[in-house]
């Protein structure tokens, strides 16, 4: 029997993190690390307290690490840039470093809709992974940085990297919106362990579910990672 992976889930308090943690566990052997505190009882007893913006706390917890789930984050479209500078520009710097310099060999990068949200704010729709971005706050510019971050350790040191766009984690979608950028919890377990399984050095792809109405493309997840999500948000009511 082979030896689990390990993987480091950063952001492992947040809903997404969580879920994860939870989820992910039996296919992986996870270490989490956390912002401020732990849980009660986390789910592994793998498990990191760190601030991402400071590289010499968040160092240590990439030892021996293979890949990261990269969640951590300020999460708000509406965030100051002095709020997504600390966490989201130097934050996902010092993880990519950190992760570089312990030899891991893959990073699976929470992106978000926001990188194109100009075009959605336009209705110019369908929207491709592939097209240039178009930010829509300084949360999703900051977003694009991570991807080009990225980008940036593939082309230079070989570190896989896949920016997953990840639309409105819900178990059920709440207006018309919801029905089609929905990502159920399920259908975002399958396309983060589909990333982190993936023989591709660099690659970006929308991850919601398979909402039949949906305005953003995710046919490449599908030929390109063999994502089949189980959802649809428009069979599931609002």
């Amino acid at each position: 029997m082979s030896e689990k992976r390990k993987v480091l889930i950063t952001g492992a308090g947040g809903r997404i993190g969580s879920h994860l943690a939870a989820t992910l566990r039996d296919a992986y052997d996870l270490r989490l690390l956390y912002n401020r505190t732990k849980p009660e009882a986390p789910p592994v007893d793998d498990w990191f307290v760190a601030d991402i913006a400071d590289f010499d706390a968040v160092r240590p917890a990439l030892d021996g690490v293979d890949a990261v789930v990269h969640l951590a984050a300020q999460g708000s479209p509406y965030a100051l840039w002095e709020e997504v500078m600390e966490k989201n520009i130097a934050g996902t710097y010092n993880i990519f470093e950190a992760a570089r310099q312990a030899g891991a060999s893959k990073i699976v990068f929470a992106s978000t809709n926001h990188v194109m949200g100009m075009y959605d704010r336009d209705g110019a729709w369908p929207i491709y992974a592939n097209q240039p971005v178009r930010p829509d706050s300084l949360y999703g510019v900051s977003k694009a940085f991570g991807e080009n971050l990225g980008r940036y350790y593939y082309d230079q040191y070989g570190l896989s990297v896949i920016n997953l766009r990840i639309g409105w984690f819900l178990t059920e979608p709440k207006d018309d919106f919801g029905e089609w950028s929905i990502l159920t919890p399920r259908d975002c377990t399958q396309i983060v362990a589909k990333s982190l399984e993936a023989d591709l050095g660099f690659a970006t792809f929308y991850a919601i579910s398979g909402n039949a109405n949906r305005n953003w493309d995710i046919s490449d997840a599908i030929v390109k990672l063999g994502y089949r999500p189980e959802d649809d948000g428009t069979k599931m009511g609002s």
